[in-house]
Order: structure tokens, then sequence, then C-alpha cells
């Protein structure tokens, strides 16, 4: 069983947090797709997420999460005290999701925006659907 984690591969936030959850994914349970490629439309398509959300979507279990939910639920596979944030569900997710819509609304405008989608390095491919 595994998560695929689909994000804007042009946002610079997004790319790095793709790299943080690498380095965290002790256990290989992520794949990834950037929103731009052909699988991350896709699979927004299957699962019925609009194209123009501006938000990470993880897909697991038969389901699309988004926003802050999606956060919390990658946090909870990752190595370390991260999986300790997955507590934070217990705020009621309009307050949750507040914040994550700030960040989201500008992280081009915080972070830098990308003229293309990040490339893997040769040895992480084979966690990209793209």
């Amino acid at each position: 069983m595994s998560g695929i984690v689909l994000f804007d591969g042009e946002c610079n936030l997004c790319s790095s947090s793709v790299q943080f959850i690498i380095k965290r994914d002790v256990e290989g349970y992520f794949r990834f797709a950037s929103l731009q490629g052909k699988n991350g439309g896709k699979l927004l398509k299957e699962y019925g997420v609009k194209e123009d959300m501006q938000s990470v979507v993880l897909i697991e279990e038969g389901k699309a999460y988004t926003q802050s939910l999606a956060a919390l639920r990658i946090c909870r596979h990752l190595k370390g005290y991260w999986k300790l944030l997955w507590f934070l569900r217990v705020i009621p997710s309009p307050i949750r999701n507040f914040f994550y819509r700030l960040v989201a609304k500008n992280r081009y405008k915080w972070f830098g925006k990308s003229e293309s989608c990040m490339l893997p390095q040769p040895h992480l491919r084979e966690k990209f659907l793209d």
C-alpha cells in the first residue's frame, strides 16, 4: 500500500516539501506526481478533485485528501516527531484550512516560482509517476 502526493511542480515551496517528504519517508510509502503532468491531471479527474485546487493532494486508501488534512496525513507517515503533527487534526478543519489557504495563496510571492517542474534526481525517478 502507498500514498500518492500530487504537488504544484512550479512552486518552490511545494518542490522543497517533496524533498522534505522523501528524506523522511524511510519506508518508501509515497509516490509523487506534479499537478502539471499528465498523470497528475489524470488522477485529479479520476478522484474528482478540481484542477484549480491550490492544494497538495494526497491519494490514499482510495480517497483524495486536500489542504491541511492531506498535509497532516502525510506527516503521520514520516519518521521522527513529524508523526506527532497528526494530533493537530483535532483542530476544526475550517481553522486549519484558513491557515493552509493563506500560505497556498501567497506561496509564489513568498517562496518563488520555477519556470518548469522539478526534475527528480536519477536515483529518485522511480518515486515519480510523471
